[in-house]
Order: structure tokens, then C-alpha cells, then sequence
């Protein structure tokens, strides 16, 4: 199993950005998936990024294409999300999530293991 646990959320004016770390606690980290979901306030929680195990694989929401980019460092058993260009309606809670499996997942019926989030605001 993977203990996962973000870092880097807070508070910025649009167009600005943050870049969010999650740290897995685990022997197989490189064996699993991982992804960024985000949650809005009274919203369900929507698929943001994903990247497979190696990293060389990366899949985004369509509504973070161009401005999001996914990253891992398997020898450091982290995974990283750079946001930039931060619109306000990207503030939520964004969670770090593991997957045992090969094949990205766009749900988060698709993923084992979650983080406790971190929060992102983006004010106008």
C-alpha cells in the first residue's frame, strides 16, 4: 500500500502559480500510476492529471491542457503538479492519488489510494 501526503497548496492571484508536491510512502512507488484530482467547494472531485509509472506517459484534463504540467521522481518517490496561468476556477482541493496499474485513470473510481489534499485559491 502507498501513504500519500500533499504539500504547496495556498493562496494566489489569477495568472499566477504553484506547484504542488505529494510524497508516497511505500517500497513500490514506481509501481503504481499517479494522478491530481481537484475539488471545488460542493462539487465532486474531477480528474486533473495523471502520468504512468515510468513518467514518460502524461494525460490532462482538457480544462488544464497547456497550463498543468504532471511530473514524478520515482528515486525520491514523488510526484509533483506545476500550475500556471492559475484561474479562480481552479480553486478547490487538490488531492494526490496512486493507482495499482499500468493504465492511466481518468476517475477516481480508478484510483487505490488518496492523500488528505491541500488547498489551492486562486482570487481575481
Amino acid at each position: 500500500q502507498v501513504q500519500l501526503v500533499e504539500s504547496g497548496g495556498g493562496l494566489v492571484q489569477a495568472g499566477g502559480s504553484l506547484r504542488l508536491s505529494c510524497t508516497a510512502s511505500g517500497h513500490t512507488f514506481s509501481n503504481y500510476v499517479m494522478g491530481w484530482f481537484r475539488q471545488a467547494p460542493g462539487k465532486e472531485r474531477d480528474f486533473v492529471a495523471a502520468i504512468s509509472r515510468s513518467g514518460s506517459t502524461t494525460y490532462y484534463a482538457d480544462s488544464v491542457e497547456g497550463r498543468f504540467t504532471i511530473s514524478r521522481d520515482n528515486a525520491k518517490n514523488m510526484v509533483y503538479l506545476q500550475m500556471n496561468n492559475l484561474k479562480p476556477e481552479d480553486t478547490g482541493v487538490f488531492y494526490c492519488a496512486a493507482r495499482n496499474s499500468y493504465v492511466l485513470g481518468r476517475t477516481t473510481h480508478d484510483y487505490d489510494y488518496w492523500g488528505q489534499g491541500t488547498q489551492v485559491t486562486v482570487s481575481s
